[in-house]
């Protein structure tokens, strides 16, 4: 099983990307959860969402407190909360960047292997606004391969409509632009 915790802001699409990464899973012939950890927050402040994906049933409904995979969708929040808290030995923390690998180390103590792709930029430049969550979709694809693109891809299809092809633009470019490190 693989267990993947997603850091953002409200409003950022945390939420929506766990629940697309789970619906690609399942049609994929998995098991998948996905589900989001927030009390009375408003948009903007830090939210949590998990996703777990698996070939076996999933038993357990907690959160996920030793993720194999952390995705950060806002480059401030390594800076506001530890993102790499419980990460399992050999983890990736999948990063929304446009510092160096030695700046993200320096700056934010990171240590484990890292993919690092500056999506803020990407979405802005694709999508027209600064919303990177199907933009790291594309960074968490190719640093992990958790679920196909092909199944990611209809699952944006279907969440999205008529605004799909552009998502799915930001995806690929990411996918082409995420450094793996470490």
């Amino acid at each position: 099983m693989k267990e993947v915790r997603l850091h953002g802001r409200g409003g950022q699409g945390g939420v929506t990307s766990a629940e697309l990464v789970a619906t690609a899973a399942i049609a994929e012939g998995k098991y998948a959860q996905a589900f989001p950890s927030f009390g009375p927050e408003r948009r903007g402040a830090p939210v949590a969402a998990f996703i777990r994906v698996s070939d076996q049933p999933i038993r357990t409904r907690e959160k996920v407190y030793h993720p194999d995979i952390v995705m950060v969708l806002d480059p401030s929040l390594p800076s506001l909360v530890n993102v790499a808290e419980g990460l399992k030995d050999g983890g990736i923390v999948i990063l929304n960047t446009d510092l160096s690998e030695k700046e993200v180390r320096e700056k934010f103590g990171l240590k484990s292997r890292l993919a690092m792709v500056d999506a803020t930029k990407i979405a802005l430049e694709v999508l027209g606004l600064p919303i990177t969550n199907t933009t790291m979709l594309g960074a968490l694809l190719k640093a992990t391969g958790i679920v196909g693109k092909e199944a990611l891809e209809e699952a944006m299809d279907k969440r999205f409509g008529r605004i799909a092809e552009k998502n799915k633009a930001a995806l690929a470019r990411a996918f082409e632009e995420t450094v793996i490190t470490g």
